[in-house]
């Protein structure tokens, strides 16, 4: 079973609350809120952002590449990873 998998309520769970985030700026947009407070929501979901990149990343570290079933896919693991923090920095 895959780690995302098992954790799937949780994960969702941090998804649907950007979701409602994002709700949120968007509602302050429309309604014409100040400049400062629609900043304070980005910033909300920026931090909501990365601890969902956060968890996923140390879950794929730990799954792919501390301790999977064998050196091939610990190779691979270690190969995604750089992809996927190389894209991030970007």
């Amino acid at each position: 079973m895959s780690h995302t998998i098992k954790d799937k309520t949780k994960l969702l769970g941090r998804v649907r609350r950007l979701k409602g985030q994002v709700e949120a700026v968007e509602r302050a947009l429309e309604a014409e809120r100040g400049c400062a407070e629609v900043l304070m929501l980005v910033a909300s979901m920026r931090g909501a952002i990365n601890g969902l990149t956060a968890e996923l990343m140390e879950d794929h570290i730990r799954h792919h590449v501390v301790d999977p079933p064998t050196e091939a896919e610990r190779a691979q693991g270690a190969t995604e990873l750089i992809a996927l923090i190389r894209t991030y920095l970007k």
